[in-house]
């Protein structure tokens, strides 16, 4: 029941000090889950932001059902998604009932673009992250140069760029292992 208490906890401080979705929380996640608690290496975090962006549903949602679930099976992922949400539930109708009131005001307008600006630096912090932590290795860099070109000039959806990799990766690690 402690460890319960204590998924719940962690994942409403992430859902409580992140703005921006689920791209945002990323960051917080990386730390809190990986530096500070140590529940997932940084290349498991990274095939579980895969995988989270791949299957239905939004992406910080999965990832916490699949940290929660592996800390303490289903009860673990309930407590790790309830908390993660909880703040959300709370803080938007919140905000939704006085963002009519305040949206036209220039100062929430510049509120919300410093915001945004945050987020940014957040992402571009995890990606460098990932990136150090990652198989950098020069199909990597060519597959990640590929699915970026396709996610900017093709409008790829993420679901076929997270395949598409996949396969080519298994099918890159076959033909490696099958030379040697």
């Amino acid at each position: 029941m402690k460890e319960l208490a204590i998924l719940f906890t962690i994942f409403v401080r992430v859902g409580l000090f992140t703005f921006g979705g689920g791209y945002a929380m990323l960051p917080l996640m990386q730390k809190e889950l990986c530096l500070k608690r140590s529940w997932a290496t940084e290349e498991e975090i990274i095939y579980y932001y895969a995988v989270g962006q791949c299957t239905p549903g939004v992406m910080a949602v999965n990832v916490a059902a699949f940290i929660g679930h592996k800390r303490k099976g289903v009860s673990g992922a309930c407590a790790a998604v309830l908390g993660l949400i909880l703040p959300s539930l709370v803080i938007i109708p919140l905000i939704a009932a006085l963002i009519k009131n305040f949206s036209e005001l220039e100062v929430v307008r510049h509120a919300f673009a410093g915001i945004r600006v945050a987020v940014c630096a957040l992402l571009i912090d995890a990606i460098i992250r990932f990136f150090k932590g990652g198989d950098n290795d020069a199909f990597g860099i060519a597959l990640f140069g590929i699915a970026l070109a396709c996610s900017l000039f093709l409008n790829a959806t993420p679901v076929v760029l997270v395949i598409a990799s996949g396969i080519a990766g298994v099918i890159y690690k076959t033909v490696r292992r099958s030379r040697k």
